[in-house]
C-alpha cells in the first residue's frame, strides 16, 4: 500500500506559533508534525509516499528530502492553485498507484494502518473512510452506515436541533481506489472530499466502506488543538490508542447498567441515561481503558424492533453520552433468542447462539476487533447474567445495585465487587486500578 499526504496547508490560525512554517513542519512533541506521520507509516510497512504540496511547497521537500531517514521513499506533486483535498488527489492521479491511503498533514494519527487496509479489502468497497467516535459529535461530520458497514448517509454539520445520529465521526483518514474518482473532471473550484465527492459517490450508488475504531487522530489547526495533542503526547494518550496495541477494556451492560430498566426498549425516546453514566464511562476512559457496551437484544428476535431501530436506539445513547462528554469505543449487542412462540417474531434469529449472554461471543467479537486484554478487564452490569459472563469469560465482574440489582437469580457466580451505580463503580477502578499504569510502556513507541 503507498500513502498520499495533504502537505498543502498554510495553517493561518497557528501563525503565532509557527513562525511562518507550513502546518506539515509545525513542531509537535520536539518534532514536526508530518515526521509522526512518516513514523507511523515505516511501523505499518508503507514504504513509498506522495506529498501534494502548496503553501510553503519547498519548505516541506527541504526538511522531508526523499524520505530515507524514514524508510520511506517520497514524491512530491506541487498544485498551482488551491484545489481543495480532493481536486489535489485527482490532479495527481497519474502520478499515483490504483490503491492508496490518504493522510491529512495537519494531523495526529496513530492509527493501526495494517487493520483499515484490511477491512478495506474484505468490503469490496471502492473507497474506505476511518470513523471515529468524540465527545462533541453535534459539531462534526457524521457519517451512517448499515450494519455491515456500508455508508448510507454523509450528515454534514451543523445539524437539525434533536436529530438521531450516530457518533461516527469523518476523521480524514481513507484508503481509496484511483478509479472510484475517474467519472470527476479536474476541478475549477476547491473541490473537499466530505463535502461534494463523497456524497456524489453515494448518490452514483458507489459502495463506500465505513471503518469504525476509536484510535487517534486529531487537527491542530489552532493553538488550543495544538496545546491538547502536545499534552496527549506527553501523557501517553497517543501511543497507546492504536489497535496494534493490546489495551484493557471495562464491558458494559446496557439496560440497568448505563439507562434506566424499563422493560424492553424499542424506540429511541424510552432511554434514558442513569444519573453520573457519562461521568462514569469518561472516567474509565481517562484512566486508560476501553469502555465498550455488550448487550442482549431479543427485542430483535421478538419482532419488537428492526436491526435499523436499534441501532438508532443506540445513536440516541450515544448522543446523551456525548453531551455529558463521554464516548463509547464499541457496542456489540447479540439480536438472538431462543425461546419461540412470541407474536411477530422473527424465525431466522430464534436460536441459541454463542453472542447471547453469558456466552463469551460479544466478548470475543470485541477482542477481535479492538486487540483488548481480557487478563486486565472488567465487565459491569446489573444481573447475574453478567456476573455469569465475566466468570466464562475470566474477567473481574461487578455487580450493579441500579437495575435488576442481581434479583434476576439465573446464576449462582458470585461478583468480585457490588457497586450502588456506574458511577461509583467506575470511580473505583479509576482510582485503585488505572489501567494506563499497565500501559505506560507504550508512551516510547511515539
Amino acid at each position: 500500500m503507498e500513502a498520499v499526504i495533504l502537505a498543502g496547508g498554510k495553517g493561518s490560525r497557528l501563525s503565532g506559533r509557527s513562525n511562518g512554517l507550513p502546518k506539515p513542519l509545525v513542531p509537535v512533541g520536539g518534532k514536526a508534525l508530518i515526521e509522526h506521520q512518516f513514523e507511523l507509516l515505516a511501523r505499518c510497512g508503507v514504504r513509498r509516499a506522495t506529498l501534494l504540496c502548496g503553501f510553503g511547497a519547498a519548505a516541506v521537500r527541504g526538511h522531508c528530502g526523499d524520505g530515507a531517514r524514514w524508510g520511506l521513499q517520497l514524491k512530491y506533486v506541487d498544485e498551482s492553485a488551491p484545489l481543495g483535498t480532493a481536486g489535489a488527489v485527482m490532479a495527481a492521479l497519474p502520478e499515483l498507484p490504483e490503491q492508496f491511503l490518504v493522510l491529512y498533514a495537519d494531523t495526529m494519527v496513530n492509527v493501526d494502518l495494517d487493520r483499515i487496509c484490511a477491512a478495506h479489502a474484505a468490503s469490496g468497497a471502492q473507497a474506505t473512510l476511518f470513523l471515529h467516535p468524540n465527545d462533541h459529535p453535534w459539531d462534526s461530520d457524521l457519517v451512517e452506515t448499515d450494519q455491515n458497514g456500508r455508508v448510507v448517509a454523509i450528515h454534514s454539520y451543523p445539524h437539525p436541533e434533536g436529530a438521531l445520529l450516530p457518533n461516527q465521526v469523518n476523521a480524514a483518514l481513507y484508503v481509496l481506489k484511483a478509479s472510484s474518482l475517474s467519472g470527476f473532471a479536474l476541478p475549477s473550484q476547491p473541490l473537499d472530499f466530505a463535502r461534494h465527492v463523497f456524497p456524489e459517490l453515494l448518490r452514483r450508488g458507489v459502495h463506500l466502506h465505513g471503518y469504525r475504531s476509536p484510535e487517534y487522530i486529531k487537527d491542530v489547526g489552532t493553538p488550543e488543538r495544538l496545546d491538547h495533542v502536545e499534552a496527549d503526547l506527553r501523557n501517553g494518550v497517543v501511543a497507546r490508542s492504536s489497535l496494534s496495541v493490546r489495551c484493557p477494556a471495562v464491558f458494559l451492560d446496557r439496560d440497568g447498567t448505563i439507562n434506566e430498566e424499563t422493560s424492553y426498549i424499542t424506540r429511541p425516546e424510552q432511554l434514558k441515561l442513569i444519573p453520573g453514566a457519562g461521568e462514569a464511562i469518561r472516567r474509565l476512559r481517562d484512566s486508560g481503558y476501553r469502555v465498550v457496551v455488550v448487550t442482549n437484544q431479543p427485542v430483535v428476535a421478538r419482532g419488537d424492533c428492526t436491526e435499523a431501530e436499534l441501532r438508532r436506539i443506540h445513536d440516541c445513547m450515544e448522543m446523551q453520552l456525548s453531551r455529558e462528554g463521554a464516548f463509547l469505543d464499541g457496542i456489540y449487542a447479540c439480536p438472538h433468542h431462543p425461546d419461540k412462540g412470541f407474536a411477530g417474531e422473527r424465525p431466522e434469529l430464534k436460536f441459541a447462539c454463542d453472542c447471547r449472554k453469558p456466552a463469551a461471543g460479544l466478548l470475543a467479537q470485541a477482542v477481535a476487533e479492538l486487540n483488548l486484554d481480557l487478563s486486565q478487564s472488567w465487565l459491569i452490569g446489573d444481573s447475574t447474567s453478567d456476573v455469569q459472563t465475566a466468570a466464562n469469560c475470566g474477567v473481574r465482574s461487578v455487580l450493579l445495585r441500579t437495575g435488576r440489582a442481581g434479583r434476576d437469580g439465573r446464576y449462582a457466580a458470585a461478583p468480585d465487587f457490588e457497586f450502588e451505580n456506574l458511577l461509583e463503580a467506575a470511580q473505583f477502578i479509576a482510582e485503585s486500578q488505572p489501567a494506563v499504569e499497565r500501559s505506560n510502556a507504550c508512551i516510547g513507541l511515539l
